[in-house]
């Protein structure tokens, strides 16, 4: 090791600043003189200068302890420690000016050194004095680091964000990084340098690859392009190279962030597309000073709502949820992150009608969102009774509370698995929607909303596949031909609020999903990003549909057709009218439930839907030939 872990005595670094600023002294007299003074004109500039001397070492002594030049450890120099030595090194020039004053008026008519030395005298002792120390910081941090083989990186983003990365990422000694370039999609700067580091095109990056040997790849682009970020990704995993990203800013501390919080970036990112732009007045408008009740509460979608309410002002939020534990962790997150939101977290069942009767006469809620559901296809295809208890009963029960109490607008969430159902839960979510738009008109509104699947969501496929890679795989995909809309959840319950916002009763809003994936694709780019090789270190593996699942989802039935609105993300359903008998034929399926007996249960349940046609399913026999 080069440097000891001591620190230098104070002392030794003043005496070495001294020494510094003599010899710049020095020098600035040599360079007055041409470098070419004779024995009688040094002589005779000696006669002054030693008379001087005195004065420019204990001045230099002084000012420099005085604005604790010593104190920086030089190992470690910084911008801080510059504007100190600047600061000293301009005080004693300013005061040799004023002390060559005095003398020459007052003494023996000589300045104590001449105009063009102090000049010359400063520029030199400030440049040496620093540049020695950042000399010494330089040896120091290379000393320190790794002999193991550099990881080859490119940083993409050559704005703020990279340029700290490259920093970090440089004073970092325990990593073994070597950076490449800057890759940005500004061509502006392409052929630049920053900080000596070239910057290349987004456009050169696959070559640059292949040439330099890249093997690593970090995006330090805060609010990047959501389409480029996702090409620059595709390349990378293309060429394997491993991809890692920088944090929020949110999560720096204390304004800076270390190499180690540079992490894996999540296949959310990259799913994920360009902000979407509410209506915040209409929507401020439609919430604020209102009590508003949300069922599912502690749920993905449920918590989501919360949390985009809670930025408008509402009187207060009831939180409705059977899940204990989940409904706990979000009262604690609310109290942290909106210590002035008035919300009741109340624990109860959509299926007790007596339980939500009580809550709406002692709340009195004017909007309702209604996210509670069961969810699961292959676990409702097992279970039909508690999908119709309470996707359907459940629905029920909150419908009618809302019109006999007065609710203004009800806002159910429901499913794009409703849309030519091929299994129970969607058959169950269908029947849910039909009763609240049957119910639409006599005074509350009733919206329905139906999206994808959403990323990141309680038992949804991401979460699944990161538990499998973590533990070595395999990766279960159920058909390679399964394809799925994806949506994340902050955009998923925005398009939500804008939805309840716009709707005046009886529609289904359909949400632009943008491109449906293949599960399998996923499941690929997911062991990538792990830094990981499909097939190699970790399986992929065929199941087999489920019961009840589709290859492929539809947000719009063959005989839906949609309407535009004002949001470019949000369609109107225009669906089939529903039968005059569909609410004594819903209430003949919820009798059902007291028998148990499935095939009765979903025999009623596709008479109500004539669409649902069973796939993969016990059920199937029961579909007409």
């Amino acid at each position: 090791m080069i440097f000891s872990q001591a620190n230098t005595p104070r002392w030794v670094i003043s005496f070495v600043d001294l020494l510094i600023s003599l010899f710049s002294l020095a020098f600035a007299y040599l360079i007055r003189f041409d470098l070419k003074a004779n024995q009688e004109l040094i002589a005779t500039e000696w006669d002054v200068l030693y008379k001087s001397l005195p004065v420019y070492i204990v001045v230099k002594l002084v000012v420099f302890k005085l604005f604790q030049v010593e104190k920086g450890l030089v190992r470690h120099t910084s911008t801080e420690d510059l504007q100190r030595i600047f600061f000293a090194v301009s005080t004693s020039t300013i005061v040799f000016i004023f002390a060559g004053l005095v003398r020459f008026y007052e003494l023996d008519g000589f300045f104590l050194f001449p105009s063009s030395v102090l000049i010359m005298e400063f520029l030199i002792s400030f440049f040496l004095i620093i540049g020695l120390r950042f000399a010494i910081k330089l040896i120091y941090l290379e000393s320190k680091k790794t002999k193991e083989t550099k990881e080859r990186v490119l940083i993409y983003g050559a704005g703020v964000s990279g340029l700290i990365t490259k920093r970090t990422i440089e004073k970092d000694a325990k990593i073994s990084y070597q950076i490449i370039g800057f890759v940005d999609d500004n061509k502006k700067l392409k052929g630049n340098r920053l900080e000596g580091v070239a910057i290349f095109h987004t456009s050169q990056l696959q070559n640059l690859i292949k040439s330099e040997g890249v093997t690593t790849l970090i995006l330090a682009i805060q609010n990047p392009d959501e389409e480029k970020r996702k090409h620059v990704v595709e390349v990378c995993l293309k060429e394997k190279i491993h991809v890692q990203q920088v944090p929020n800013p949110r999560s720096w501390i204390n304004g800076e962030f270390s190499a180690k919080q540079i992490n894996k970036i999540n296949i959310e990112d990259l799913l994920g597309r360009k902000p979407i732009h509410l209506n915040s007045e209409k929507i401020e408008a439609e919430l604020c000073g209102k009590v508003i009740l949300v069922t599912g509460a502690a749920g993905s979608i449920g918590s989501g709502i919360v949390r985009q309410i809670a930025d408008y002002r509402p009187a207060e939020i009831v939180l409705l949820d059977q899940a204990e534990s989940p409904l706990y962790d979000l009262q604690n997150e609310l109290k942290h992150d909106f210590p002035m939101l008035n919300f009741t977290v109340v624990i109860g069942d959509i299926r007790n009608r007596e339980r939500i009767q009580r809550i709406f006469e002692f709340t009195k809620p004017s909007v309702v969102f209604h996210a509670a559901a069961y969810k699961h296809v292959p676990l409702m295809e097992e279970n039909p009774s508690e999908a119709v208890l309470t996707n359907v009963n459940g629905t029920k029960n909150l419908v009618d509370l809302s019109l006999e109490y007065g609710v203004q607008k009800f806002v159910m969430i429901s499913t794009d698995k409703a849309v030519n159902p091929t299994n129970v839960m969607g058959a169950s979510k269908r029947i849910a929607e039909m009763y609240a738009q049957s119910k639409n008109g006599i005074s509350t509104k009733f919206i329905t909303t139906r999206f994808g699947n959403v990323l990141g969501s309680n038992g949804s496929v991401i979460p699944l596949f990161k538990r499998q890679i973590e533990q070595g795989g395999p990766i279960t995909v159920t058909d390679p031909k399964v394809t799925r809309f994806f949506m994340t959840i902050p955009e998923a319950c925005q398009l939500v609020l804008e939805a309840a916002n716009m709707g005046e009763g009886g529609e289904i809003f359909v949400f632009d999903m943008g491109e449906s994936v293949k599960i399998i694709d996923l499941a690929e780019k997911m062991i990538q990003l792990s830094g990981l090789e499909p097939g190699k270190d970790i399986a992929i593996q065929v199941t087999g549909l489920r019961p009840g699942e589709k290859l492929y989802e539809e947000l719009l039935s063959s005989e839906e057709n949609t309407l535009p609105t004002y949001h470019p993300k949000i369609l109107i359903a225009k669906v089939r009218p529903s039968s005059p008998e569909i609410l004594a034929q819903i209430d003949v399926l919820n009798s059902l439930f007291a028998s148990q007996n499935n095939e009765q249960i979903v025999a009623k349940m596709k008479e109500i839907v004539p669409e649902f046609i069973s796939n993969n399913s016990e059920f199937s026999k029961l579909d007409k030939a």
